[in-house]
């Protein structure tokens, strides 16, 4: 009997394990991973940012957790010596009709306690010479770290404290009684007085499994990438980010420095055809015809159909895909880039046809289900896994283990 089973090996999961040795030290805890490695989906393939919390309501989870998460991911990196780069980013306006969205930005920010400051055009210049710009937002906490690195070290302290991760473990069936839920895997059967699902693009299929109908479904979103030519990376020196456009909640093609010196383009978003759909070819049937049966999908879509359309033209054309970098960065030209990887956003859309927008966590007899965690979930994992394991407390009776 395990005292904590986690559904999910990605950056979240681990994170929630770590705290809960950490919490309840000598517990018997075990992570659940279908695929043959951790973080191999949305974890690890991120832009790799370690985001300050700038775009998000105030007050809201995503909006502190990311604040928090910002200043303790960058104390884990320090005090792991994993490489990472708190370097800043530039969010620019490239035209003055988009001066008042930046300013609705600026206010924004200063509500979720952010030292930011706008800069003018000038000294935009002097930070990143190449950019367009009328105005800009400069925000110095923002940085770039591998997340599979982090995700890595987690893993290490997990075990080391006595954690089992079991990878080529994929969830099948889940009975949750008052005392126990039993995990049915395709390797073994698990006992556990908790469970928790972090199972990111499958969260959804996961609660439903345990017994719980949410009025959301996970959709999945294909985030596609360029890369700058070696040769013309110096047109780029941190981080360049558009005014996010209000009318859609996607934040716009970016730029971004990796932690290896690559430099990013992207992405756009579209709509997979499979959960883990990284081409664009990728197709599984069960997962396209849940998806165009969903209404809330399609009240979404209506709500979008240009912006919507505009991004899949994006991904067929290349030379749309540099015409939008080249708001930013006007050298940059069509033959400047080569493809890229790509990501799977997982976003919860409610049946009314909205996204969700904040962290979504919701709880059971003797599970808790994390529901939507999106960006910026990595660089919020830490205080993310600390509020899971908070909220195990009425869960478990007495303390797990005497350590002294």
């Amino acid at each position: 009997m395990y005292d904590f089973a986690i559904i999910g090996g990605g950056i979240v999961g681990l994170s929630t394990g770590m705290a809960l040795l950490d919490i309840y030290p000598g517990s018997k805890l075990v992570i659940i991973e279908k695929e043959s490695s951790i973080a191999s989906h949305q974890t690890g393939n991120n832009s790799g940012v370690i985001h300050s919390g700038i775009y998000y309501e105030p007050g809201s989870l995503k909006a502190r957790l990311a604040r928090q998460g910002n200043k303790s991911m960058t104390e884990f990196c320090k005090a792991h010596h994993i490489d990472h780069d708190i370097c800043g980013k530039v969010i620019v306006a490239t035209k003055k009709e988009e001066l008042p969205l930046l300013d609705n930005l600026y206010k924004r920010g200063l509500e979720n306690e952010l030292e930011i400051e706008k800069i003018s055009a000038k000294e935009l210049h002097e930070i990143e010479p190449h950019v367009d710009s009328v105005g800009a937002i400069r925000v110095p906490q923002a940085g770039i770290v591998n997340f599979k690195q982090v995700s890595e070290k987690f893993a290490e302290i997990i075990v080391q404290n006595g954690g089992e991760i079991h990878l080529n473990s994929e969830v099948k069936r889940i009975v949750e009684k008052n005392d126990e839920v039993i995990i049915d895997t395709n390797q073994d059967t698990l006992n556990t007085k908790t469970l928790i699902n972090c199972a990111g693009l499958h969260s959804d299929r996961v609660a439903r499994l345990a017994g719980y109908k949410t009025d959301m479904k996970i959709m999945p979103f294909r985030g596609e990438y360029f890369k700058l030519k070696p040769n013309k990376r110096h047109l780029v020196n941190n981080l360049i980010y558009p005014v996010p456009n209000p009318k859609f909640p996607f934040l716009g093609v970016h730029f971004t420095r990796m932690i290896d010196g690559e430099v990013d383009a992207g992405p756009n978003a579209v709509l997979s055809f499979k959960r883990e759909g990284y081409k664009m070819s990728d197709f599984n049937a069960k997962d396209f015809i849940e998806s165009v049966s969903y209404p809330g999908l399609w009240k979404l879509a209506s709500k979008f159909l240009k912006e919507g359309a505009d991004e899949y033209a994006r991904s067929f054309s290349k030379k749309l895909f540099t015409k939008n970098l080249q708001k930013l960065i006007p050298e940059v030209k069509e033959e400047d880039l080569i493809p890229g990887p790509a990501g799977v956003r997982a976003q919860a859309i409610s049946s009314n046809g909205k996204m969700v927008d904040d962290f979504h966590i919701i709880e059971g007899k003797r599970s808790i289900h994390v529901l939507n965690a999106p960006s910026p979930a990595a660089t919020a994992s830490i205080e993310i896994g600390k509020e899971i394991a908070d909220m195990t407390s009425n869960k478990v009776e007495k303390p797990i283990a005497d350590v002294d």
